[in-house]
Parts: C-alpha cells; structure tokens; sequence
C-alpha cells in the first residue's frame, strides 16, 4: 500500500517545533506590554487576543499592561484640551489626568478585556490605582539639562504585585493600566500617569516573570539604524546599556524598560513588532523568533555565543 499524503502535515511540524518551547515556559509568567499600532488596528487587536489567549491555554501565565497615546491624545483634542509633549513626555495637567484615566481604565482597557473574554471567562481588568499596585511619586522632565515639571506624570516607587499574583493563581489573565497612585499621602490629586514601558518593567521584575515582552511599531532593535537594516537578535544587558545613549528616543524608555527588567530578575526581556499578526507566538514558539531579545549578565551557559547576534530584515520600519 502506498502512504497516503496528508495536507495537514505542515501543521503537525509546526505543532511539533513548538513543543520544547512549550515544555521550556510552561507554568512561567510573561508579562506583555500592548501598545504600538496593535492599539488601533482591529485585525491586530483580535490576533493580540487570541495569542494571549493561547499562552493562557498553553500552561503559560500572561499578564498585559497597556497605555494608550493615540486614545488619549483624539479625546484630549476632542475635549478641546492641549496635547503638549516636553522630554518625550505628555503634560499632564489635572484635567488631562482625568481624561488618562477615562480613557485607559474605561475605554483601551474595556475593550481589550472584552476581546480577550471572548474566548472564555479569563480576562480581569485592574489600573495600578487598584490594590495598591503601582505606587509613584512626581516625575521631572529633563530638557536641555534641566529639570521641567510636566504635571501628573509619576514615577513608579513600589509595586504590590499581590493581586495580580491572586488573579493568575486562579488562572486569570490580568489587564493592567499604567496609571498609578500617589506614594504621598498629602497629595490631594492621588494620581500619576505612568508610563506603559515603565510600569510592564516594574511589574515583570516584582513578579519575578521569565519574560517580558514589548510590542513595538518596529522590527526590532537596529544594528545602526538608519544607515542599516540589520536587527540585533540577541545582546546582553552590558551590550544594550553601550547603545543606549545613541538610541532613538522613541525606543530610550521601552529598552531602558528590557534593561531594568533583566538586571531585576527577569530571565529575557524581548521587543517585537506588533504590526506583525501573531508576533507573541512567532516569537516564543519558534526556533527563529522575530524580534530582539536582551539577556543579564553573564549570559546562561545555553548561550550560542557571547557576541551580539543579529540578523537582517527585509525593508526597514
């Protein structure tokens, strides 16, 4: 008798390529940072959900923290109130505090845990207000050398990751916003915007995550952008704290962010591009992967090699 051939057979290789990656994070928590054009794309909002949903199914623990610029900055120009950035930073007036928050916490946040909830009861939404999670105190803008005061923007002192440990012990998936109480107990405001970059890195570190994981509108982090396309696949905490001062300042926060998170008991931080659907699970269940993983020092013994790795793309971000 001859074999008969099967169509799905690609997609047993598939399933089968996955499976020590599967064995390898199983029971980990991987703390993800949603921003980027994923925000505001629905194809990519749904195929955020399902991979989420995924690594919840897969013996994985995720944990999503978000922002929401583009939200926050078309309801700031609805209301007739300024959007004005100093360092890189929103202002953030009282009323534009309350607009943060009417937006994170009530519109990015609701919908999100409404599509992740779309496939089972699992999704929790919370700010880091709630349970006390995110604590932070006035952040200072730093312009031309000087400190400039930017209003309700905070920067994170303590974080109680009780609740969330809770919510994933009962095999939710807890849906954060990075907006977090005043430390000052005389701070009459209460408040801070925070931002999502940050707040992701605190928590995975606090959590003691095996990953964290940060959507980005790029492929990655490039070699020597933008006289090439070549994008680091893999550097150390030494090597990414080298490029740092050369870096674009749109990237500075969320490496500085992969920084903090290894060098605080992170075991990978990885930034990928999330204009790529599915990009959560090419990059953790495939032996290429997509984007840019940062590792302590000293690297762990299954290392490659000790060099920065890198590989190039087609067509730059």
């Amino acid at each position: 008798m001859t074999t008969r051939k099967h169509n799905a057979l690609p997609k047993a290789r598939t399933l089968i390529e996955a499976l020590p990656w599967l064995t390898r994070h199983h029971g980990k928590t991987v703390v993800i940072k949603f921003g980027g054009n994923a925000m505001v794309d629905e194809a990519l909002k749904r195929a955020f959900a399902q991979d989420v949903v995924f690594l919840r199914h897969a013996g994985l623990r995720p944990v999503v923290v978000h922002g929401g610029g583009p939200q926050i900055s078309a309801q700031l120009e609805l209301l007739g109130l300024e959007s004005e950035f100093k360092g890189g930073l929103r202002v953030t007036s009282p009323e534009a505090m309350n607009v943060v928050r009417m937006v994170l916490a009530g519109q990015v946040q609701r919908e999100l845990v409404g599509l992740l909830n779309e496939h089972g009861p699992l999704a929790v939404g919370m700010t880091g207000e709630d349970a006390r999670l995110m604590s932070a105190t006035k952040h200072y803008a730093q312009v031309d050398g000087a400190p400039v005061d930017i209003g309700r923007v905070g920067e994170i002192t303590a974080i109680d990751s009780g609740a969330v440990q809770a919510l994933l012990d009962d095999g939710r998936i807890p849906v954060i916003s990075s907006i977090a109480r005043s430390s000052d107990e005389d701070d009459a405001s209460g408040v801070f915007n925070v931002n999502a970059d940050t707040a992701a890195s605190a928590l995975a570190a606090a959590l003691g995550a095996e990953t964290l994981m940060v959507l980005t509108d790029v492929e990655g982090l490039y070699e020597d952008w933008p006289h090439s396309d070549e994008v680091i696949s893999r550097l150390t905490a030494t090597q990414l704290e080298k490029l740092l001062p050369d870096l674009a300042s749109g990237m500075v926060p969320k490496m500085q962010g992969c920084l903090y998170a290894v060098r605080n008991g992170v075991r990978n931080a990885r930034v990928i591009d999330g204009r790529v659907q599915h990009s959560i699970l090419l990059e953790i269940f495939t032996d290429e992967g997509i984007g840019t993983m940062v590792v302590p020092d000293p690297e762990p013994p299954t290392a490659p090699h000790e060099g920065i790795a890198h590989h190039t793309t087609q067509g730059a971000a």
